[in-house]
């Protein structure tokens, strides 16, 4: 007899400024269902996880909150376990990216990745917050984009045409931050050296081994195949940052961070040394063993991190590197529809816990749905609902809750077979496919077991041999059925821990191992009382789960970030001017950081003078030419600058802290100067 496998799973570290999205959830389920597999076959099995927890994006929530980034943390951390018993979900540890281990394992590997000289060091020029003095990352830089030139677009692509480009790109760019115009300033960085050519070849021969499914080794060797002219985009990783920032420092370099991407995976080994301590057992012994296997769950949407950086990391600091990277897809809601909360389409965990929903039912439709290739699945509420009524009611529990009735007192009789059920080759085809992440071929499998079972049930009409005097033939056909019954639940259980927890008590036998699963419990065996098992899908609680967010009062309203002013009349609103005028000419005004001087043809034969607090949105050469709006009746107003005749619209959020930008109003084209907007 082989010797058990010892296993370390995990599943991608939920990033700690939220709460646990269906995604998270999906994920979890998915790798729990092959834990309790590999469990069922008597496999060793450290399954772990942790809270991602640095990053300049916490820093800056903490920050926000009037926290301390370990707060901040801390307080997500402790709604996790809600999540993860709710629905079953049995990890062994969860720990956290800023745990000690992960100091320390972090600091190992960039040491041992520096003896292998793998890392360079080369000095670099990014955006610096002259307000917050700080290094901005690339989300907290806005501007226009500067290909579709969309407004108020992110610092490394561009959400309204899809263009990638670098922070310096931008046009007009500004710190999200405090709305201040970033300045380029130097720093030096360090590198990990993924185009040595050592690291190319060892990726392209663990990739190409059986670590990842194969859509995914196609879509990472974009990474790994050179161009025409000889080169991979497999380039150097910058993987520093520089203070303020939370995160893990660098060895000997004051000031300087771990960028959180290379810490983060770090934390799976952290998680599993801080787990193994407190079990008593030797981290390094069990990491270094040769029969430890490594396996990851991941998002479709992490995959460069997890199968090119991560592998390479491990490899070249002298460590194992995963067995497999298992890559799953997206969760869509009615046919590929996004997720919506305010549009009543986001299928929120709790929501679904909170409304009585049982979270087998859950268990069940995701795995009825996943397989072991990388591809979206769809969330439709008709299809579960009748999915789950029809295969967990109408056809598994269904045998139990009939054929008990037929065998007095619960004790088993002597049971032909009444059908043509292989017991042992259902058991072992399941058990392949559970080894394969194809749990919606399992699924099947075993649902087509159970038509047969209810049919032969069916067909040998115990009621009728009941009336007919023919008790024992009747107890006979109800023994046969919880056979098959006590076959069902053991190949159901990885997918329905409960209910099979449930199953087994009512059995009344051990707990349901894969080699227990087919041989039959035996003549003379006592099962319990049945009761009832499981409940339907109620169509009410889908209605409720998905129901779309009351809209608030029309009085509680704050669009853009402000209460609506109070009413007026139409006659009130006919007294403002509003006029389209044409930028002639604007300039920076000496002595103010917020104002521009713009010279405005607003059609009258004479140029105006308005000055406009817009120098944080706008480089004054921006605005030249560009035709907008002016309030055209405002009484002149002499400011230390000089005469202002009018004002400019423009439009912010009303937290403009929160939410900085400022947008002036531009007509569109056809519009000419001195045109009234009524």
């Amino acid at each position: 007899m082989s010797a058990p496998r010892q296993l370390f799973v995990t599943t991608a570290l939920p990033y700690a400024n939220g709460k646990f999205h269906i995604g998270h959830i999906m994920e979890y389920i998915q790798a729990d269902i092959w834990v309790r597999h590999q469990r069922m076959q008597g496999s060793q099995v450290h399954f772990v996880c942790a809270d991602d927890a640095h990053g300049a994006p916490i820093m800056i929530a903490a920050e926000k909150a009037g926290k301390t980034p370990q707060q901040f943390v801390a307080e997500i951390a402790a709604g996790r376990k809600e999540y993860l018993d709710g629905f079953h979900i049995a990890f062994d540890n969860w720990h956290s990216t800023d745990g000690p281990e992960n100091h320390e394992l972090a600091q190992a590997i960039y040491r041992d990745l520096k003896a292998a000289g793998l890392i360079s060091t080369r000095t670099i020029e990014q955006f610096f917050d002259p307000e917050k003095n700080m290094f901005l990352p690339d989300r907290f830089i806005k501007g226009e984009c500067p290909n579709c030139h969309a407004k108020d677009q992110y610092g490394d692509n561009c959400e309204v045409c899809s263009k990638v480009y670098s922070p310096t790109d931008l046009i007009n760019p500004y710190s999200a931050l405090s709305g201040a115009k970033p300045v380029l300033k130097s720093s030096d960085h360090f590198f990990f050296k993924l185009s040595d050519p050592r690291c190319l070849d060892f990726l392209k021969q663990w990739t190409a081994n059986g670590a990842v499914q194969t859509e995914v080794l196609n879509k990472i060797s974009e990474w790994l195949v050179p161009d025409e002219t000889g080169k991979t985009a497999l380039g150097d990783w910058d993987i520093s940052r520089d203070a303020p920032y939370f995160g893990i420092e660098i060895p000997d370099a004051p000031g300087k961070y771990f960028y959180v991407w290379l810490d983060a995976p770090v934390g799976y080994l952290a998680s599993l040394k801080n787990y193994l301590g407190k079990i008593g057992v030797d981290y390094d012994q069990f990491i270094t063993d040769p029969k430890t296997e490594q396996y990851h769950f991941i998002g479709k949407d992490i995959i460069t991190f997890h199968t090119l950086f991560w592998p390479a990391m491990l490899h070249f600091s002298g460590r194992k590197v995963p067995n497999n990277v298992f890559v799953h897809g997206f969760l869509t809601v009615n046919n590929g529809e996004k997720m919506s909360k305010s549009r009543g389409t986001g299928l929120d965990p709790l929501k679904y816990l909170s409304l009585g929903m049982n979270p087998e039912w859950l268990r069940y439709y995701l795995a009825a749905k996943l397989n072991g290739r990388n591809e979206d699945i769809d969330f439709n509420p008709d299809d579960f609902m009748a999915r789950v009524n029809s295969d967990l009611i109408g056809k598994y529990v269904n045998i139990a809750s009939r054929a008990v009735k037929f065998v007095p007192g619960g004790k088993l009789v002597a049971a032909p077979s009444l059908a043509d059920v292989d017991a042992a080759g259902l058991a072992a085809s399941v058990k392949t496919l559970y080894e394969s992440r194809d749990y919606a071929r399992a699924l099947r499998e075993i649902m087509a077991v159970a038509d047969v079972v209810n049919g032969a049930f069916d067909t040998a009409a115990p009621w009728k041999l009941t009336k007919e005097g023919k008790g024992d033939e009747a107890a006979a056909v109800g023994s046969w059925c919880l056979e098959m019954f006590k076959l069902l639940t053991a190949c159901l259980k990885p997918v329905l821990p409960a209910l099979a927890a449930q199953a087994e008590a009512f059995l009344q036998c051990a707990p349901l191992g894969w080699t227990a699963a087919a041989p039959p419990l035996g003549a003379g065996h006592t099962v319990g009382k049945y009761e009832h098992l499981m409940q339907r899908v109620d169509a009410k609680q889908l209605d409720a789960l998905f129901e779309a967010p009351a809209a608030p009062e029309p009085e509680k309203l704050v669009p853009g970030g402000e209460e609506l002013a109070p009413t007026i009349t139409i006659d009130d609103f006919t007294k403002i001017d509003l006029r389209i005028a044409k930028i002639v000419n604007c300039e920076a005004v000496d002595g103010s950081t917020k104002l521009l001087r713009l010279t405005l043809d607003v059609g009258e034969g004479r140029m105006r003078n308005v000055f406009s607090g817009i120098a944080s949105a706008y480089k004054p050469e921006d605005l030249v030419g560009k035709l907008t709006v002016m309030v055209a009746n405002l009484a002149p107003r002499k400011m230390k600058f000089g005469v202002s005749e009018g004002m400019v619209l423009a439009a912010s959020h009303g937290d403009e802290k929160a939410h900085p930008g400022i947008y002036v109003l531009e007509p569109t084209a056809g519009a000419q100067p001195g045109m009234r907007v009524r």
